[in-house]
């Protein structure tokens, strides 16, 4: 598949015809709302598991040097948490075009943090895209994100936003944080060098 998924995207017809959309954030999405919302709300979605498998050619890299972002990843029993955005149907053009590099819409039920749950979209990219990197050690992927940098800025920025983003929601993210830490030893020794 393509990395550029847009026009993919844009053939979704799940929810034609809603005067609200529910989208659920997993990564910068947490922390960085470029787009208007009618309400944002801590969320939770079953049965997927972050991770920074996905390469990141247009935001945190570039292509001879791609960055990695998360994605997610089927995983039984697991709980991802981030943040639920209520936007009209016209702001998923926007985040289309963010979103394009590898990651498409999947229909998801979102637990929001009143106990309600809500039928929504994630953006999630799937194995089978150009863009993605898969599995590798936390060490390896402190380094990568360490070394790269693209349009949106450091990737280093990228982590870092997003283990505070997930602090604040009071997230369990082992993988993110492990990563993190990584990072900071890898800053450290720079520094000491």
């Amino acid at each position: 598949m393509s990395t550029n998924t847009i026009t993919t995207n844009q053939q979704m017809d799940h929810f034609s015809g809603h005067e609200r959309i529910w989208v659920f954030g997993y990564g910068s999405l947490i922390y960085k709302a470029d787009f208007p919302y009618i309400e944002r709300r801590p969320a939770r979605i079953r049965h997927w598991t972050r991770r920074f498998w996905q390469g990141s050619h247009d935001h945190r890299g570039t292509l001879d040097a791609p960055g990695r972002v998360v994605t997610l990843i089927p995983e039984p029993d697991a709980v991802c948490t981030g943040m639920a955005y209520l936007v009209i149907p016209q702001v998923l053009n926007h985040l289309d075009t963010r979103e394009k590099n590898g990651y498409l819409r999947f229909v998801t039920d979102m637990h929001l943090d009143d106990g309600n749950v809500a039928e929504g979209l994630v953006y999630i990219a799937t194995e089978d895209n150009a863009a993605f990197l898969g599995p590798a050690p936390e060490a390896d992927i402190a380094r990568q994100i360490a070394a790269s940098s693209g349009p949106s800025g450091a990737n280093r920025d990228y982590l870092t936003d997003l283990a505070a983003a997930l602090r604040r929601l009071g997230a369990n993210d082992p993988h993110v944080y492990a990563i993190e830490q990584h990072l900071r030893d890898l800053l450290q020794q720079e520094q000491a060098a």
